[in-house]
């Protein structure tokens, strides 16, 4: 029976040329490398090799395992590495800053039924708000963040989750509730409500306002959708909030919400490192991340 370092020993004896120097690289004595030939040879009933001749010459029994071993060896290296990522993608660790208040939403779900089927994997999270997160997943400090705000880098790659509608809210009785869509300047004379962010950070503000040159009255922040939703309904200002987080206050009549001019419509992405993409513990977070949201998410368009 011809055995993988059979095939190990007449590769590196092609690559060396002799059998002192495949003696030397296989980490074997001269005795047992010859003690393996001659028991190949008398398996397999004929010379592997012409004696004394450098480089050495194969025999056609010679040539014929040579032709098993350029493909055998490569597909069991290969095979080798795949299996050593596996046991590395089934411990890896997901270490992720959200640049999104109201992902919390649909991240919490997805989070859950992630770990059940990755419980080996390490999750931790923060929020990305009061940091810059796309240096410090360069850095490594975190492995992913959730964002639709694209810096185009070598190092990083941009997962598509889903796309999705930002909307403007107002009160039922609010006078933008009667309007069919809303321009830049129906905001200049309002109070602008949102999360604790930076104003420059908003895509409202990076998206509408700011190429129209338009800058809302006065700003107000609430911590949570909840809040600002609630805020809205009373009237105390209006705000810009995704399509899908505020769909089932529209429908209990608690808030109108009307299109931001023809549509302002973004792209949710998960940013990770470039060199570690195709890990399979990440491609798994992608697709279940995809399927929560397409499942339970109104609104959003799969991208």
């Amino acid at each position: 029976m011809i055995e993988l370092k059979h095939l190990r020993t007449l590769t590196s004896l092609r690559e060396t040329g002799s059998l002192t120097a495949t003696a030397t690289a296989l980490h074997l004595t001269q005795s047992a490398l010859s003690h393996q030939i001659k028991d190949l040879e008398s398996r397999i009933g004929g010379q592997l090799f012409l004696r004394k001749t450098r480089p050495v010459k194969f025999t056609s029994e010679g040539e014929i395992l040579l032709k098993v071993a350029n493909e055998v060896l490569p597909q069991l290296a290969k095979a080798e590495n795949e299996l050593a990522s596996l046991k590395e993608d089934v411990n890896g660790r997901l270490h992720m800053a959200i640049e999104c208040h109201s992902c919390f939403q649909w991240l919490m779900p997805a989070l859950k039924e992630y770990q059940i089927a990755w419980p080996s994997v390490t999750l931790d999270f923060s929020s990305g708000f009061g940091f810059e997160p796309l240096p410090a997943l360069m850095a490594g400090e975190l492995d992913l963040v959730i964002t639709s705000d694209i810096q185009p880098r070598s190092e990083v790659h941009y997962e598509p989750l889903f796309d999705f509608e930002m909307r403007l809210i107002t009160s039922t009785s609010h006078p933008l509730a009667n309007k069919d869509f809303i321009e830049p300047t129906d905001i200049a004379d309002q109070t602008m409500l949102s999360y604790p962010v930076q104003k420059q950070r908003l895509d409202i503000v990076k998206h509408f306002l700011h190429p129209a040159n338009v800058e809302p009255q006065k700003w107000k922040q609430a911590d949570n959708t909840l809040m600002l939703v609630q805020m809205v309904s009373a009237g105390l200002g209006v705000a810009a909030l995704p399509n899908w987080a505020i769909s089932e206050f529209s429908r209990q009549g608690l808030i109108t919400s009307k299109p931001l001019g023809d549509g302002l419509w973004r792209r949710l992405f998960a940013a990770t490192r470039n060199s570690e993409k195709d890990k399979r513990y990440l491609q798994a977070f992608f697709s279940t991340a995809r399927q929560q949201c397409k499942s339970h998410l109104d609104g959003i368009k799969m991208a």
